[in-house]
């Protein structure tokens, strides 16, 4: 449908027993519930992203840019997205390295895409790293949703998969709103012209 946004949510944390897949479940039920959706969920995990890339940047190599064949569906995903939704831990003030290396592996992927993010970690819930992962994703020419989610002290504030704030929902269709209207915005101006990155 026009109106229906390919949505990928994507869980960037490979840490053993990370929280990172519980989080993306819920996001992905948030965003099928609100209708404005075909939603995906990628989880790193699953995937073959190797820390050391190629010489030539992807930005210049276009379709000849030689990823991992463990890769594929990854890329695919990311290809055929009108927008992203982000869940990320922190670590260190930062996001994870797997995070990273899935960005960097890639990059007509996210030109004019938007991108919202979760977040979750101990009191800043995770600010820290989505604020670094705002600078990186600009750098992409993507564009970043104002407003996210963070769950501070998700190990206290989360119960049976589910946040306890009741306010949560809330905030998430404020999040998809947003991320809808700027799909849509976005799909409209890639299909008039090329973006001129």
């Amino acid at each position: 449908m026009e109106n229906t946004h390919k949505l990928l949510v994507i869980v960037g944390s490979v840490r053993e027993g990370r929280f990172g897949p519980t989080v993306g479940s819920w996001v992905a039920e948030q965003a099928r519930s609100h209708g404005g959706f075909e939603v995906d969920v990628k989880d790193l995990a699953e995937f073959d992203i190797p820390l050391s890339l190629p010489a030539a940047p992807p930005k210049y190599a276009g379709d000849d840019y030689p990823r991992p064949a463990g890769m594929a569906a990854l890329t695919s995903a990311l290809e055929a997205a009108d927008a992203f939704v982000v869940v990320t831990p922190e670590y260190n003030h930062s996001y994870p390295a797997s995070l990273k290396a899935a960005i960097d592996w890639h990059f007509t992927q996210w030109t004019a895409k938007p991108v919202a993010f979760v977040s979750y970690g101990g009191a800043a819930g995770g600010r820290h790293a989505v604020l670094h992962l705002e600078n990186v994703l600009t750098e992409l020419h993507a564009v970043t949703i104002r407003d996210g989610l963070a769950f501070p002290n998700y190990f206290h504030t989360w119960q049976d998969d589910r946040p306890l704030d009741p306010e949560a929902p809330v905030y998430a269709k404020t999040l998809l709103d947003q991320l809808a209207w700027w799909a849509g915005a976005l799909r409209s101006a890639r299909r008039a012209a090329p973006y001129p990155a």
